[in-house]
């Protein structure tokens, strides 16, 4: 179909051929909008054998990776668990974007065959399955990134990670759902429509990583590859109970993923791993990493997976006594009482498991978000208007922040698409103002070693990944708790901790509120809103301590689980 036809028959094509490449004996019943929770009935439809559901219900990665290893799974079953299984989430929460079922399978049956004849596996993933945000190209796939002007963009090569994941032993088999233009928290396009939340359909499964986010938390993947910006990990990770992380700039690779403002690298979006444990994520860091990306992509540094920072070298060492710091709220808008409460928690089981808590005074965050939206803004402009050109396409009202409650959260599609630009020299401005306030935020870090009683500076900070647990659709409004970790470039990793309570988490008394959008918050929470929705928070470190975030996360699910933590 020519790419100048019009959007809306554009869109049409792409729904029939997504419709026609899922094969007809997977497709089941969709319960009615009434039941929000779908997260059972991929073991209560009947289309999972349970052979099936022991594979996909199997969330350590380590674990499937020794069946697979093992030959008691076969590549080719438990791919075909993982699609099916894959295949009954996009039914019930439209999650999906690419579906090529015959490919997967191939390269399946042909790792299952090297492995019969030689004995040996191809690689450390051999016959994984691995789910793929839309922006990681795939040879002879489109690549829309939501946008109905792409379709038809057949990429002619992958993207490194792709490569990479290839050369690991790993069977690439779904590409996941994401945002129009993918400078959005919610999960909604043109072209393959809205991703809902798996815990309740009526809340959002977050954005940018959304279908990643919604189809983990379904199993229907035990590992997925996800981008993030300005929280597009994180925020989907949060809102759909499962793990992801942020890794510093350079540290993973990135090349040949499709993005927006491609070409601004002042806070560059980078990619990384969601899972269902931080295992998994572990796994995936150690196995690239392990492949030299810095040889196949020029933006990598060369810096190797460190067992020693993992095992904590410059926080004390293993079994050390740690220091974490609690960023109660940002000084902006304050979090909604659930996610108050999982703070408390945290802070009551690190205590007990004898590590020391301080308080941590956020500082200029609303700051560093408003630099971020100018740098960014520098060019959006020209970089939408140029995406959705060739089909006239328009762009989402949800994608929209401009909303008279939420005065201080201006940041959307439009907002990006406002304005003219700015001279180079008046970047290059911002660029500086941005290093300065790094320095400034890295000294105050530093300085913490006078209080922490360790010697050494806070090891890490816990905050909020987002205000709230995952809110009603289009009601996504701030992005700051994560974003601003992306404007100093530090590691940060989202978690689990509980759900929403109702007769735990009642509404407060109204405090003083901090901002307009603080008040727009308090007046939008109803525990009974976020009926069954995940209740996660966020570890940061400093720039390229990916190791030693992920043990440290290990740290804190270790003191949760010792306290009582709640299972999801």
């Amino acid at each position: 179909m020519s790419q100048r036809a019009h959007w809306k028959d554009l869109v049409a094509d792409k729904k029939r051929r997504q419709q026609e490449s899922i094969p007809k004996d997977w497709i089941i019943t969709v319960p009615p909008d009434s039941i929000r929770d779908v997260t059972s009935v991929p073991s209560t439809c009947g289309l999972l054998s349970p052979r099936e559901l022991e594979i996909t219900d199997t969330t350590d990665v380590e674990a499937i990776l020794n069946k697979l290893a093992s030959a008691e799974w076969s590549s080719v079953e438990a791919t075909t668990a993982f699609y099916k299984r894959a295949i009954i989430a996009h039914q019930l929460v439209n999650c999906l974007t690419e579906i090529f079922v015959d490919r997967a399978l191939k390269r399946a049956a042909e790792l299952d065959e090297h492995l019969k004849t030689t004995g040996k596996v191809v690689g450390p993933f051999h016959g994984l399955p691995v789910s793929l945000k839309d922006q990681a190209q795939v040879k002879g796939l489109e690549t829309t990134i939501g946008y109905v002007s792409w379709v038809g963009n057949y990429a002619d090569k992958n993207a490194v990670i792709v490569d990479i994941l290839y050369e690991l032993g790993a069977v690439p088999f779904v590409r996941t759902n994401l945002p129009q233009t993918v400078m959005w928290i919610e999960t909604n396009n043109l072209l393959f429509g809205r991703t809902l939340n798996p815990h309740n359909r009526s809340l959002t499964s977050g954005g940018s990583s959304g279908g990643e986010g919604a189809l983990l938390a379904m199993k229907g993947s035990p590992l997925g590859v996800g981008t993030d910006l300005g929280g597009s990990i994180r925020i989907p990770a949060v809102f759909n109970g499962v793990y992801g992380l942020r890794p510093s700039t350079g540290r993973l690779p990135y090349y040949g993923c499709a993005r927006p403002l491609a070409g601004q690298d002042s806070v560059s979006t980078v990619l990384g791993p969601l899972a269902n444990s931080v295992g998994g994520m572990k796994l995936f860091l150690k196995a690239v990493l392990a492949q030299n990306p810095w040889d196949k992509d020029p933006t990598v540094l060369r810096k190797a997976w460190d067992e020693e920072a993992y095992k904590l070298r410059d926080h004390g060492g293993q079994g050390g006594k740690l220091c974490f710091a609690i960023m109660w709220d940002d000084r902006v808008v304050m979090p909604h009482p659930p996610v108050r409460r999982a703070l408390e928690m945290a802070k009551e089981a690190l205590t007990q498991a004898g590590h020391q808590v301080i308080d941590w005074e956020p500082y200029k965050h609303l700051e560093f978000g408003n630099l971020m939206n100018a740098i960014w803004r520098a060019g959006s402009r020209q970089d939408i208007a140029a995406a959705v050109s060739s089909s006239d396409e328009p762009l989402l009202a949800s994608m929209d922040l401009i909303d008279p409650a939420f005065p201080d959260a201006s940041y959307g599609a439009s907002y990006f698409y406002s304005g003219d630009g700015i001279s180079a020299y008046e970047l290059w401005q911002l660029h500086k103002k941005k290093e300065e306030m790094q320095k400034e935020y890295l000294d105050r870090w530093m300085s913490t070693a006078e209080i922490t009683g360790t010697g050494r500076p806070v090891d890490a900070i816990i905050c909020p990944g987002a205000p709230c647990a995952a809110p009603p659709h289009g009601r996504n409004k701030f992005v700051n708790y994560t974003r601003v970790w992306n404007a100093l470039d530090y590691t940060a990793c989202t978690f689990p901790v509980t759900k929403v309570d109702p007769a735990l988490d009642v509404k407060r008394p109204a405090h003083k509120f901090l901002s307009p959008t603080d008040k727009a918050y308090y007046d939008f929470y109803n525990p009974a809103t976020f009926e069954n929705a995940p209740v996660g928070l966020q570890l940061v470190g400093k720039m390229h301590e990916e190791e030693a975030v992920l043990a440290m996360v290990e740290i804190v699910e270790a003191a949760l689980k010792a306290g009582g933590k709640p299972k999801l």
